[in-house]
């Protein structure tokens, strides 16, 4: 069956954002229910989805696979990509939904682009706009719905838990745009590949991936898969490919189906407790997503290569 361009990059953009979402509910699983260590999952998630990564990208020939290291800039950024971004972001959402739950930490990380739209409104000194302004309120009260539930008395989720996912998004911006330069050079496939094979090489001197704590069957095995492969590696192609159909502003919007399959999944599979209080935290996040994403693609590039 023949798809219009437009139609399949609309449809890869939101198969890769509910490969996200499910792979978070699985994390969730093997950690609550089968006793998986969070540091062999992000160490293992990385080394694997890296490798295969760089050996599809060497396999087309596109580029030598060795040069971005023949430049001491682009090795130093690397570096710093892999290291304190990619592990900086496996790490803290995983760790957001080991003390909590697949749908905070992934309704909590897309905070990002409030985040870092407040970086570039302090970096430039600019004031905010109105769009920019109401994103931020929205994110505000986004966030209080899902920690109070909606009673400013109570919080509802774990303080580890709102640690956690708060840093993540923090993680998730430095990690948006921190390897502008190197994508701009060497391509997203490439800079991924080598930042998660450089981040679990570097994480397995905190874990070693042969030290392993859990309880293997049938569907902890498949929820790995789920987590390593159709999580992480199929989910970045279909993004990316989806880059060449539609522009960047609706692959970012239509990407909000990440935070809505993982809540749908963790309450369906899961049984984690999602009331009124919760969607309407997540309709107030996923908005500020769709209200910064044609603020974001105006950006001029002379701005985006200042940071």
């Amino acid at each position: 069956m023949k798809f219009q361009p437009r139609i399949k990059g609309i449809i890869l953009v939101i198969i890769s954002a509910m490969l996200w979402g499910v792979s978070g509910t699985a994390a969730q699983f093997l950690f609550q229910k089968r006793g998986f260590s969070m540091e062999w999952l992000v160490d293992i998630r990385l080394l694997i989805s890296g490798l295969i990564l760089l050996l599809c990208t060497s396999a087309k020939g596109d580029q030598d696979m060795w040069r971005i290291w023949k430049s001491k800039h682009s090795c130093l950024s690397l570096i710093v990509f892999s290291i304190i971004g990619m592990v900086g972001v496996q790490y803290t959402y995983f760790a957001a939904i080991k003390y909590g739950n697949a749908a905070t930490a992934t309704i909590l990380q897309y905070l990002s682009p409030v985040i870092i739209t407040c970086y570039l409104i302090v970096r430039s000194k600019k004031n905010p706009s109105l769009q920019e302004i109401i994103a931020i309120i929205l994110a505000m009260v986004g966030t209080f719905f899902i920690i109070t539930k909606g009673n400013i008395h109570n919080i509802s989720i774990s303080k580890l838990a709102l640690f956690w996912g708060i840093t993540s998004a923090v993680m998730a911006a430095f990690y948006t745009l921190q390897p502008r330069s190197l994508l701009a050079k060497y391509g997203s496939a490439f800079v991924a590949g080598w930042g998660m094979f450089v981040g679990g090489i570097a994480f397995s001197f905190i874990h070693q991936p042969w030290n392993f704590t859990g309880e293997w069957s049938i569907d902890s095995v498949f929820a790995v898969i789920v987590v390593v492969l159709f999580g992480t590696l199929i989910a970045f192609y279909c993004y990316f490919e989806s880059l060449k159909y539609i522009q960047p502003t609706e692959a970012s919007i239509l990407s909000s189906v990440e935070p809505l399959s993982a809540a749908f999944l963790s309450v369906l599979w899961l049984h984690v407790p999602f009331g009124l209080p919760e969607w309407l935290g997540t309709a107030c996040i996923i908005s500020t997503v769709i209200i910064l994403s044609p603020r974001k693609n105006k950006k001029s590039k002379a701005e985006f290569e200042a940071i």
